[in-house]
């Protein structure tokens, strides 16, 4: 067990198989990752665990579980800090969305529920990208699209420098007594590649450019990105002799000469 982490999950489902109450389907959901901890530990002194406390929602109307719920993002927060509180790694569920389609409910529930995990200090966030229908679909473009929100999130998590240079009052001062505008600075310049992240699909043109594109929304930006993406790669992270042996050992169905780019039939 040394070599390869494990995650310790806890699937409490607030309402259902936890308490209605956030606070204590956290502390079950604690509980029960830790009591896990003990028994790994007296198996394997040496293991690598991480507390999976993936705490969901119960929409009580209901019964169903909903992925997308702003209580999910207070749990899944919440448990990120109790980990930190025990100064041991955990990981959570969010980024997940009750919507069928990615759509505006789809970014929005999302985005808040990412976003509190992340800034609460989570060490790993499970199924953070493509998931729909409180994870029981998935669709390509979602993945693209959550790429530019996973990609705004861990900015706001590097969070802002603050130092004598970052708070540029010579810069400043230059501007004001210059020519009234930052665009030409050398620390605009130097400070646009680290201190800045730009979407590969968000749209920040003009409304004429946009328009001029032909007024494309996410999802058709997204569905155009996911094409070109099928076509032109095929990963290949298995090389060849690994690929090989597996094949001899088990009864692949899938040929390795379709394992190549543009072979996608979507």
């Amino acid at each position: 067990m040394s070599g390869m982490p494990a995650s310790l999950i806890s699937l409490a489902q607030a309402g259902a198989t936890g308490p209605a109450t956030l606070a204590g389907t956290i502390a079950q959901a604690m509980a029960e990752t830790l009591a896990g901890l003990v028994f790994a530990f007296l198996i394997d002194s040496q293991c690598r665990i991480d507390l999976g406390t993936w705490t969901v929602v119960s929409d009580l109307r209901t019964g169903a579980m909903s992925a997308g719920s702003p209580e999910l993002a207070l749990m899944v927060a919440g448990s990120a800090q109790m980990a930190g509180f025990y100064d041991l790694p955990g990981s959570v569920a969010a980024g997940m969305s009750d919507s069928k389609l990615p759509d505006a409910q789809a970014g929005a529930e999302k985005g808040y529920t990412l976003a509190l995990a992340a800034q609460a200090g989570s060490t790993l966030i499970h199924e953070s990208a493509g998931m729909h229908a409180s994870l029981l679909g998935t669709a390509f473009e979602s993945y693209v699209i959550d790429n530019d929100t996973l990609g705004a999130v861990l900015r706001t998590v590097r969070g802002i420098e603050v130092n004598d240079k970052t708070l540029a009052f010579e810069v400043i001062r230059d501007v004001a007594t210059g020519d009234g505008h930052f665009l030409g600075q050398e620390q605009t310049i130097e400070r646009m590649e680290t201190d800045y992240v730009y979407p590969r699909l968000g749209d920040r043109s003009s409304l004429e450019e946009w328009e001029e594109r032909g007024s494309k929304d996410i999802w058709q930006m997204a569905r155009a990105r996911v094409k070109e993406i099928l076509h032109e790669h095929y990963p290949n992270h298995v090389d060849s002799e690994a690929d090989k042996h597996i094949r001899n050992k088990f009864n692949i169905l899938l040929p390795s000469s379709e394992m190549q780019p543009g072979n996608a039939r979507w």
